[in-house]
């Protein structure tokens, strides 16, 4: 990713804030918001677009788990998809590779954040081999509804993405 490329991921990111429960923001994001924590060009923590039969699909991005020097082995990473490319299983490709790019700058752990209700991503990240490891109940309001939000987590080993 590049800085120009904002403004697509922007788009795409603007369309689960007003669509779903994908994200707990409730207001279209500025640009601004979206570079504290979709860095580029950083030596460690990678941001892509994805891209699928010559068209951009989507974003993925590792980011900074905690802003501590001892959670340097571990990353959150983070896919968004536009609508019309889910279930194409373009998800799994896209997590083998950041799992594969993780373990070459020292990253060994991966952790996902996903709302409670997003059956597609925990899917995903069940079938690429993460485990659930907490469930925080009732912790977001969006769309007059009290959601949880859950954490996978994989501690990697080159593989086990099927």
């Amino acid at each position: 990713m590049v800085e120009k490329d904002f403004d697509l991921v922007k788009e795409i990111y603007d369309h689960y804030i007003l669509n779903s429960t994908a994200t707990y923001h409730t207001d279209k994001i500025t640009i601004a918001e979206l570079k504290e924590y979709i860095l580029i060009g950083h030596p460690k923590y990678k941001s892509f677009l994805i891209k699928y039969n010559k068209s951009i699909c989507g974003f993925c991005y590792l980011s900074r788990f905690k802003n501590r020097q001892a959670y340097d082995r571990t990353a959150e990473v983070t896919i968004y998809l536009k609508p019309e490319f889910t279930g194409l299983k373009i998800g799994i490709w896209v997590l083998k590779e950041l799992e594969r790019i993780a373990i070459d700058k020292g990253i060994y752990v991966l952790v996902g954040i996903i709302g409670g209700e997003n059956e597609h991503s925990i899917r995903l990240f069940e079938q690429c081999g993460f485990e659930k490891c907490a469930h925080f109940k009732k912790v977001g309001e969006k769309f007059n509804r009290i959601l949880d939000m859950v954490a996978y987590q994989k501690i990697l080993d080159q593989g086990n993405c099927r």
